[in-house]
């Protein structure tokens, strides 16, 4: 049994720990949603939106619930490569028992360097209705896990609206987490409103000429669309907030890779988040780029980061006056701080 997703004596029938009082447990946006009544009509909504899809910024204007296939290659089901409790996202999100983590299959971006490439690029993963995503996320929720973790979700954004509908009449009361990787449309982020409580997006570049480069068949728009979008996902939920055993409840958290040669951005994006969000903004500069699939064709990008390119990183953070950097990556810049 993994660690933290077995029953407790202390568990509630209701699947949430024990500990997860009135005092600590915000009521997760959805089930407001719901109760108004309007949960029903951002399903319908979505939907729709498949027959000639204009989910992200591609819009590639395909009829999905007939079987047409656009850029993503994702059929009208949701297809998943793997559900269960994650340990390795940030502590916010994985506390005692695990970020109930649900990973889609095809993606919408497909970077060259991407650590996920065989269920990205090549969409490995079985199709399953919605019902059956709902099953996946009360059995994580059964498990003990703290939220519904959606990772990669932007092209099944309507299986999972519906599938989140189907879960909550089924008893569903975790936080939903929207993990992605930054390419989307903020009209479409706002069918989210009230829905998602937290947000886990990338900003990946901030430059588009780089974005053009290092995602297939380009994305010069990349910086703008995903900046936008960060914009209204902070406007729906603001900076983070965590209850009494620093688990996350509801609010942003801005992921960005460091890439060789700064290629990313670095520099401009810590500004970005403290002109155009907070300085409180939860942000987590990452040192963990490897060169994986099609990264060794591109020269720039073909080695790992070094010491002193994720010392300057943070130092770029802290000058920007950033003060919500996640403690692993502080950790980290410490000690390579000591050999720079």
């Amino acid at each position: 049994m993994l660690k933290g997703c077995g029953r407790t004596e202390n568990a509630r029938a209701d699947g949430l720990p024990a500990d997860q009082g009135e005092a600590d447990a915000a009521q997760p946006a959805y089930r407001l949603l719901e109760r108004e009544g309007k949960l029903a009509e951002r399903v319908d909504q979505a939907y729709a939106m498949l027959e000639k899809c204009e989910l992200c910024p591609r819009r590639c204007g395909v009829n999905r619930r007939k079987g047409e296939l656009g850029f993503c290659r994702a059929p009208g089901k949701a297809k998943i490569a793997s559900h269960s409790p994650h340990y390795g996202e940030e502590r916010a999100l994985v506390g005692r028992g695990g970020s109930g983590t649900i990973f889609f299959s095809n993606c919408n971006l497909r970077c060259v360097f991407c650590q996920n490439w065989p269920i990205a690029h090549e969409g490995r993963g079985r199709e399953i209705d919605d019902g059956a995503l709902a099953n996946l996320m009360l059995d994580l929720q059964r498990r003990g896990c703290h939220n519904i973790n959606v990772v990669t979700p932007t092209h099944v954004l309507p299986n999972i609206l519906g599938a989140v509908r189907i879960a909550h009449a089924r008893g569903l009361r975790l936080p939903i987490c929207y993990n992605t990787g930054g390419y989307e449309l903020p009209e479409v982020v706002k069918l989210l409103d009230g829905v998602v409580d937290i947000y886990l997006p990338d900003l990946k570049f901030m430059d588009g000429e780089e974005a053009d480069r290092y995602i297939v068949r380009g994305a010069k728009d990349y910086p703008d669309m995903a900046q936008k979008s960060i914009a209204e996902m902070h406007r729906q939920v603001g900076d983070l907030v965590v209850d009494k055993r620093g688990v996350a409840l509801r609010g942003v958290m801005v992921r960005h890779l460091v890439m060789p040669n700064h290629v990313a951005g670095t520099r401009e994006f810590v500004a970005w988040i403290a002109k155009n969000l907070t300085g409180k903004t939860y942000v987590n500069i990452m040192s963990q780029y490897r060169v994986e699939h099609q990264a060794f064709e591109h020269e720039r990008i073909a080695r790992a980061i070094t010491s002193e390119e994720f010392v300057q990183a943070i130092d770029w953070a802290l000058a920007a006056g950033l003060t919500n950097i996640d403690d692993r990556a502080m950790a980290r810049y410490r000690m390579h701080k000591r050999r720079v």
